[in-house]
């Protein structure tokens, strides 16, 4: 007998009378249906020190702070309404030093959940890519509050597995051994959630067609 089958025999022996697993009751709650979703997300979003404005009239006084904005190329018009400052659309992909390089991006998501005060993005509608949300210092992310659930098990069965999935709780931030906070080196140092209604009207136009200087220069990235 080998070593290897020694080992085996031994294995096999020692585990003979071990009775079988106990099927664990997994009655986990699923669903959050409370009234205060909103209130409880924004609670969340503050605690973590981003900044929460509502409605979409407030994205043109945010975003006439914004000199050097990236979106994603389908990005809708009513989020650009009035912007004068310099877009860049992430078409073709601009380079992490061209992103590095403008002041904010502005977003859609694709769920939110209020419980943790997590957005998730995945790549689709609104939302681009990852280096897109990652490298500029300041992310503008719009969210539908029909897009928000309260638990993260009900986020789940609105996403593709197989997506590129953005987990977001708050601006990026890190401590080390001495608890000394960095904030920003890990992602957006700011992020800003502006809350709409799913009622507000958003149109996704090629930004080809929107009414606004846009600027496609940075090279391609990753």
């Amino acid at each position: 007998m080998s070593a290897r089958d020694e080992i085996l025999a031994r294995l096999r022996t020692a585990l003979a009378d071990n009775p079988p697993p106990v099927q664990v009751p997994r009655g986990y709650r699923r669903v959050d249906d409370r009234p205060d979703l909103i209130a409880t997300l924004v609670d969340r979003l503050e605690d973590y020190k981003a900044v929460v404005h509502r409605g979409i009239d407030a994205l043109p006084g945010l975003l006439s702070e914004v000199d050097r904005l990236a979106v994603p190329v389908d990005v809708p018009a009513d989020w650009l309404a009035g912007y004068a400052g310099e877009l860049h659309r992430d078409a073709p992909p601009l380079s992490a030093a061209a992103l590095d390089d403008l002041d904010a991006v502005l977003t859609g998501c694709a769920v939110v959940v209020a419980d943790t005060g997590t957005i998730i993005l995945d790549a689709g509608p609104a939302q681009g890519r990852r280096a897109l949300t990652l490298v500029p210092d300041r992310h503008i992310c719009v969210v539908r509050t029909d897009q928000v659930v309260g638990l993260l098990p009900e986020a789940l069965t609105r996403l593709d597995p197989r997506a590129p999935l953005t987990w977001i709780s708050g601006p990026s931030a890190t401590s080390d051994i001495e608890l000394n906070r960095v904030e920003g080196v890990h992602g957006p140092r700011r992020l800003e959630v502006v809350l709409i209604s799913p009622d507000d009207e958003v149109v996704p136009v090629s930004l080809d067609d929107a009414a606004v200087p846009v600027s496609s220069a940075g090279g391609s990235g990753a």
